[in-house]
């Protein structure tokens, strides 16, 4: 954090007085993310965060946003970024370190999500307040939330059927996500979202599964001619991201400055992230259909087929989080009934 002193300031400290002597502290937050500006979370979330977050404290903190990792690093590294204070706040996908943040998986299950991302990254914040606040407790975590309902994007004729898997190198974001494609018989290739449009124009994979409204930042439309999306009130996968800041980076605010923090933090704020999917998926999918590429919805035998893999899938997760001395069982309840709660399902 750059905290810069105003003149008058400066100017008190060289008769000796006091530094806080009635003068305010210019705060500056550097917080960077791996998407282009022109992605739903930046453009919908992040840079109105920021402007609000100026706007409620007077102005006394400025908060600056980094796109595509412009201060450094990969995607992989933006957690320990934010712990480390090599930038104030960020986003950061817990996925991509596989392993390091179990309990967050619990929204990543097949068919754990609604078909909101508002309504479930509000689930996803109660979630956190009771199984990641601990696991995370080497930040200041501001808000969590998912994206909207997964879509498979690929080259040639869209996936119909649960056999159309077979054979097909996809582009995955998560473990469960990648092993949920695994067992429908396709190739996973994990990778962050940047260097899908480059695997998939160069044929590294066949396609991949990503939400709408990051297709149009990522031209993905241009590259795959088929899109399938999955039917019914819940979605196929998700992925977990964090909004958060260096926790001595915010324990050095004064305290009227934490609580405009505190005011843009936790429940309202992660469902503030989720409509911004929301509202990115409405209008990534009205790119996707006036330019024409073929868009396929699941018939409602296919979803029932999937969502019976997907459920295997889910009680394996638990029994696997329970042999790590995890509430792998509470975990999945606790995640089913929330998202219910918010999705009014």
């Amino acid at each position: 954090m750059k905290i810069t002193l105003n003149t008058a300031l400066a100017g008190a400290l060289a008769l000796g007085l006091s530094a806080t002597a009635g003068f305010a502290q210019d705060v500056t937050l550097r917080c960077q993310h791996f998407l282009s500006p022109k992605g739903s979370v930046p453009k919908f979330f992040m840079v109105p965060w920021a402007e609000k977050i100026e706007k409620e404290s007077g102005g006394r903190i400025k908060v600056e946003i980094y796109p595509a990792m412009q201060l450094g690093g990969k995607p992989p590294a933006l957690y320990d970024q934010i712990r480390d204070g090599v930038i104030d706040c960020g986003w950061a996908l817990p996925a991509y370190t596989p392993g390091r943040f179990p309990e967050a998986e619990a929204f990543e299950l097949p068919f754990m999500t609604s078909m909101s991302a508002e309504a479930s990254s509000k689930a996803a914040w109660e979630f956190s307040e009771k199984y990641l606040m601990e696991r995370m407790n080497d930040v200041h975590l501001m808000a969590t939330h998912v994206h909207g309902p997964g879509v498979i994007h690929k080259k040639g004729e869209p996936i119909m059927a649960s056999a159309d898997f077979a054979g097909l190198k996809l582009r995955g974001p998560s473990r469960q996500a990648n092993q949920l494609l695994e067992t429908l018989g396709a190739t996973p290739v994990g990778m962050p979202v940047p260097a899908f449009p480059e695997a998939l124009s160069k044929g590294v994979v066949d396609g991949g599964v990503i939400p709408w409204e990051i297709v149009p930042p990522l031209k993905v439309h241009e590259l795959a001619e088929s899109h399938t999306q999955i039917g019914g009130d819940r979605a196929l996968y998700n992925t977990f991201f964090i909004w958060a800041m260096n926790k001595d980076t915010y324990n050095s605010l004064p305290d009227d400055l934490k609580a405009v923090i505190d005011a843009n933090s936790g429940l309202d704020a992660s469902g503030w992230a989720g409509r911004a999917m929301d509202e990115g998926d409405a209008l990534g999918m009205k790119v996707v259909s006036d330019k024409g590429n073929k868009i396929h919805t699941l018939d409602d035998a296919v979803v029932s087929e999937l969502r019976m893999i997907g459920d295997k899938q889910t009680a394996a997760w638990a029994e696997d989080m329970a042999s790590k001395g995890l509430d792998g069982a509470g975990m999945v309840s606790m995640a089913q009934e929330l998202v219910a709660k918010h999705s009014g399902n």
